[in-house]
């Protein structure tokens, strides 16, 4: 539990330096700028006698300024905090606003990509960094039996995915050789043996074992390859740290080379810190 609740603060203390630096930001502005604009709208609308429209901007803008300068020096605090805390919430939904964006645009542009990629290709190339081979779900195919150990090897490897800054694919129905298994025994190992059901069975491991927020990352596909059915899951970064719990105890899990590993606490720190930390 200790490891977990200094995991989270990493990860809060980076996104309270975002929104800080935003409310501040926001606060600046709104002092020296819709303070200012406020100030030449009132005088303009009240204040404005001349028919020559030249002096009367420039008698709205030497009004401006005095204003201005005498809510530097404190002269009108109420006006100066009501506006500043204006501009500091209006800070922080921009900075809300480019949050939602930022991810949403790198998920359309990774899914763009990767539904452009034919599988022939994909499983020949082998596993890498950024694909891995399971050959079921469920079902173990020595054992010839529901293993439900193959459930948290899977969850391991989108967990390691969701961590990583790339992502990755991950194909169920293809052995760690390339070879095409297929997916009929994991689907008579479910109780609606079809595609729809085995993406169910899928979504709803993701859902109870990583979070339910996190189904949205995962685009669940399927593919007919050599006659058999293969499942194709993209994975996208996600916005928050990943965290799969064994036996109670949350672990932190992240794609590295060519397979998927625990990070220990000092590791895990130190790599949410940078990964989440825009």
């Amino acid at each position: 539990m200790r490891r977990f609740l200094l995991l989270i603060l990493a990860l809060w203390q980076q996104r309270f330096k975002l929104y800080f630096f935003a409310a501040l930001i926001g606060g600046l502005t709104g002092i020296f700028i819709f303070y200012p604009i406020y100030d030449f709208i009132f005088f303009y609308e009240n204040e404005g006698t001349s028919e020559d429209l030249q002096v009367q901007i420039n008698t709205a803008l030497t009004y401006v300024y005095s204003q201005l300068k005498t809510s530097l020096m404190g002269g009108t605090p109420g006006k100066t905090l009501f506006l500043g805390q204006l501009g500091a919430v209006f800070g922080l939904v921009i900075a809300f606003i480019y949050e939602l964006l930022h991810w949403r645009l790198q998920r359309i542009g990774r899914l763009s990509r990767e539904l452009s990629v034919d599988l022939h290709p994909l499983i020949q190339q082998g596993e890498g960094p950024l694909l891995e081979f399971k050959s079921s779900f469920r079902w173990d195919l020595e054992q010839d039996r529901v293993n439900r150990a193959l459930e948290t090897a899977v969850l391991k490897t989108l967990a390691g995915y969701l961590n990583s800054s790339l992502g990755g694919t991950l194909l169920i129905g293809v052995s760690d050789s390339g070879k095409i298994l297929g997916l009929d025994k994991d689907y008579k190992s479910i109780k609606r043996q079809d595609q729809d059901g085995y993406e169910q069975t899928l979504i709803t491991a993701i859902s109870t074992q990583l979070g339910a927020d996190l189904c949205q990352y995962v685009k669940v596909l399927f593919h007919v390859v050599d006659g058999k059915h293969v499942c194709r899951l993209i994975v996208l970064a996600s916005p928050r740290p990943v965290f799969l719990n064994q036996g109670n105890t949350p672990k932190f899990y992240l794609r590295t080379g060519g397979g998927t590993r625990d990070l220990n606490i000092q590791e895990a720190v130190e790599f949410i810190a940078h990964r989440w930390s825009r």
